[in-house]
């Protein structure tokens, strides 16, 4: 089949993933063009990888490029305006995580879509590591019995200079603190394994940086199974690490990271009396394949070589950001939150903030969100590249916010 023709909005640090991984996949597509509005960034990374048209907008690269797909690699509050785009000049998208702001965003977006494309997907790479198939393999089929608790924390580092960059901590321009931008690949994955949440009770505080957000969650989950789940997010842990628990009745499944996993970070109990049929259904499952953007990216050519949806269309995401959504109303109103609250009737539909009233909740050692600049960014923002790790240790190249 004839390769997918690839154009990259967003020239920034994690479009420097995307070309890398869609460079190991030169057999399913080719890039053949790339815009942002910092035209001497997009310049130097177009000429280092060899992409021979660059656009100084988006607008001028979809009509005359006519790509059959974008990478959308632009800061969150770009994400929805630049797929809506994308859709109506007939060419798929392949966003970033948040795939928007909201779920009012997310429900544009969505009714943008057609059944024969174009269709829009979010970038949600640790569903397609081997580990995460082979969980959720064993969770369909039953072998592992009920879910019936899960744990997923997210406890990573951000200093306050990563939070000076204009447009990151910000409800109108990033949508939320860790819980949006850091937590959501974690929560994520939690939600394509568990399946449909029905009722939710969250705290956000702003406990140790100058923002307008959280950088702090605790949530408790309930979902239509009748499992429960505790998921953290963090901005303010010196030791970093991403975790997710699953318990069965037949055994537990665990898997300990940081920006993204391999096999060897998977970990399997099973209950005595199930161990032979467990660790053989595991032994036997998908294996080798990293928790990469490649993982991804390979799915969504193969479905739009075969003219088919890719994988995590805006129906797959809303079960993540409906979670996302109830955390914040939840945390924001001091009550719990049941799935169909979340209408558009609700404040909380419009903006993860909702009407504002809740913001004091916030509140922790540090000065209020309310004196802390908000500062404009423009609607089409260059991607940004990613903050150094403390102590001198590099941060993973998957990572960009």
């Amino acid at each position: 089949m004839a390769p997918i023709r690839v154009a990259i909005a967003g020239t920034g640090g994690i479009a420097r993933v995307h070309i890398e991984a869609l460079r190991a996949l030169s057999d399913q597509a080719t890039v053949v063009a790339a815009t942002d509005i910092d035209t001497d960034r997009a310049s130097a990374f177009c000429a280092r990888h060899g992409i021979s048209e660059r656009y100084g907008t988006l607008a001028d690269l979809l009509a005359d490029a006519r790509p059959d797909l974008v990478h959308i690699c632009t800061p969150p509050g770009a994400h929805a305006s630049q797929a809506l785009s994308c859709l109506r000049a007939g060419s798929s998208v392949l966003v970033e995580k948040p795939p928007a702001l909201s779920l009012h965003e997310l429900s544009l977006i969505a009714a943008a879509e057609r059944e024969r494309g174009p269709w829009f997907a979010t970038v949600f790479q640790h569903r397609f590591g081997s580990g995460a198939q082979r969980l959720k393999s064993l969770a369909d089929s039953g072998c592992l019995g009920r879910p019936l608790l899960a744990l997923c924390n997210t406890t990573w580092f951000r200093d306050q200079a990563y939070f000076d960059e204009p447009w990151r901590g910000r409800w109108d321009t990033e949508g939320g603190g860790p819980t949006m931008g850091h937590g959501i690949h974690q929560i994520d994955l939690l939600a394509y394994v568990m399946g449909d949440w029905v009722e939710v009770s969250g705290l956000a505080r702003r406990q140790a940086r100058q923002t307008q957000t959280e950088d702090l969650s605790l949530a408790q989950v309930t979902f239509a199974s009748g499992a429960v789940a505790s998921i953290v997010n963090s901005v303010i842990s010196p030791r970093e690490e991403s975790y997710l628990r699953f318990d069965f009745e037949r055994a537990t499944v665990e898997v300990t990271h940081l920006y993204g996993y391999s096999d060897a970070d998977w970990r399997i109990t099973p209950v005595p009396g199930y161990a032979d049929e467990v660790l053989a259904a595991w032994d036997g499952g998908a294996q080798g394949i990293a928790s990469g953007h490649r993982a991804q990216f390979a799915a969504v050519l193969a479905a739009l070589q075969a003219r088919s949806a890719p994988p995590v269309t805006s129906a797959s995401v809303t079960n993540t950001m409906s979670l996302v959504t109830g955390i914040y109303a939840s945390a924001l109103t001091g009550q719990p939150i049941g799935r169909g609250e979340l209408s558009p009737e609700s404040p909380y539909w419009l903006r993860m903030d909702g009407d504002g009233g809740g913001l004091s909740r916030l509140d922790g050692p540090v000065r209020p969100a309310e004196s802390v600049p908000a500062t404009s960014v423009p609607a089409q923002a260059p991607g940004a590249p990613a903050a150094a790790r403390q102590a001198g240790a590099a941060r993973s190249a998957e990572v960009h916010s």
